[in-house]
């Protein structure tokens, strides 16, 4: 548990007042202390708005395996939150993500079929490839004196160059995706901005548009399927029935922000951490073999995306907390990874963690389609990353994602030597 928590910084009565639209000074830059006083006292909490914050692995880990009793489709959360039939609507109910079979067995069988471990091995030599031109670059600047920022200049570059090679977008236009990316998963935090709402709609809209003409140039000259995720999206290949357009679009936008957000954090926030435990840092170098297990200590310590959704389809209790049917529920991830219940001294970073049941990835039939290439890309990136810069150290200046829903890193600069 938390030190803050333990000396009573946060009081029972706080956690049980806790409100996710309105958090507590301090939380967006620390969450941990709160969700270690949650755990402690309110790990099921009704939200002033007729929502359910869960914080406890074990009731994620059961609610994630149920689709029965939780749905995965938030059209009745998002209709006020973002307008029904507004860009953002259209695409946050379309994705992958937030949607119950039938639409979510026909993307994932395709998304499956195409990411199958032989799929992924295939993609390795080109991620290597690309990870040490990243290094390169940064090697050179740094030989120069300057400060390296490991988020614009690494760990975002990595997931946009891989996901834009899976849908065979042109080097040329992969300019504008980041920022596409940022804005359109910004809009799922708890509250937003009215220009944080306009600008998360007109996100989508140029996204959609610059789509349509990517689709119909495949269309006129298809891909490998082999390799070609768009082709195989745009053939159907391994589903019984083809997507329709918006599905195919607003998919296809859905594998670019689900690739890259994440995967960007998980590298920033992996040596953010070594940097901060040097103990675990010398671990590693010592035994670089470790870094499958310190991957997965990573996704649990800081989990790249910290917060979930389910929606009741019926009445249920949990803890004695009637919660009726069509409730929405806020699923902590960030908390459930760090519950004592679940691992051992869980604010600990411990990069031989074994077992480490975390669920950064989620779980049940919704467990991250891309978890095998965001793994690897995590491997690859921070492995050669400390071979090339063991000395490497943070420097003043970091600064925080500033989300919730998120955790990573807006900057992250470094000295490599």
């Amino acid at each position: 548990m938390s030190d803050r928590a333990e000396t009573g910084l946060i009081s029972s009565d706080e956690a049980r007042a806790f409100d996710l639209e309105n958090p507590p000074a301090g939380f967006v830059d620390d969450p941990f202390p709160f969700y270690a006083a949650l755990l402690a006292h309110a790990p099921v909490l009704r939200q002033p708005d007729g929502s359910v914050l869960l914080s406890r692995h074990a009731d994620l880990d059961r609610i994630y395996r149920d689709t029965t009793l939780y749905s995965s489709d938030k059209k009745a959360a998002f209709a006020p939150k973002f307008g029904a039939g507004s860009p953002l609507f259209e695409h946050h109910t379309t994705s992958l993500v937030f949607n119950d079979p039938p639409l979510h067995t026909r993307v994932r069988k395709i998304m499956t079929s195409a990411l199958t471990p032989r799929a992924i091995a295939k993609m390795e030599p080109g991620l290597t490839d690309t990870v040490d031109h990243l290094l390169d670059a940064m090697q050179r600047r740094a030989g120069e004196g300057e400060t390296v920022d490991l988020i614009e200049d690494f760990a975002s570059s990595i997931p946009i160059q891989v996901i834009g090679n899976l849908l065979d977008v042109p080097m040329n236009e992969r300019g504008p995706l980041r920022d596409w990316s940022l804005v359109i998963l910004g809009a799922l935090e708890p509250t937003l901005t009215p220009e944080q709402l306009e600008r998360g709609q007109q996100a989508v809209t140029e996204f959609k548009t610059y789509l349509e003409d990517l689709v119909a140039r495949r269309r006129a000259k298809p891909g490998n399927p082999e390799t070609d995720v768009l082709t195989r999206l745009i053939n159907g290949d391994g589903a019984d029935e083809k997507l329709s357009e918006i599905e195919l679009l607003q998919n296809c936008i859905f594998i670019l922000n689900a690739g890259h957000e994440t995967t960007t954090n998980l590298i920033g926030n992996g040596l953010a951490a070594l940097n901060d435990h040097p103990d675990q840092k010398a671990r590693l170098l010592a035994d670089p073999g470790l870094i499958n297990s310190a991957v997965e200590e990573f996704l649990r310590f800081s989990s790249p995306n910290q917060l979930g959704n389910r929606e009741t389809t019926a009445a249920i209790e949990i803890d004695g907390l009637s919660i009726p049917a069509g409730t929405n529920l806020h699923l902590c991830i960030g908390a459930a990874n760090r519950d004592p219940a679940q691992f051992d001294d869980p604010d600990r970073l411990d990069i031989t963690r074994k077992p480490n049941r975390h669920l950064a990835f989620a779980g049940g039939p919704h467990v991250c389609v891309g978890l095998t290439l965001a793994r690897m890309e995590g491997r690859i990136a921070i492995g050669r990353f400390l071979d090339r810069f063991p000395d490497f150290r943070i420097a003043d200046g970091r600064v925080a994602g500033g989300r919730m829903r998120f955790r990573g890193y807006a900057r992250l600069p470094a000295k490599l030597s």
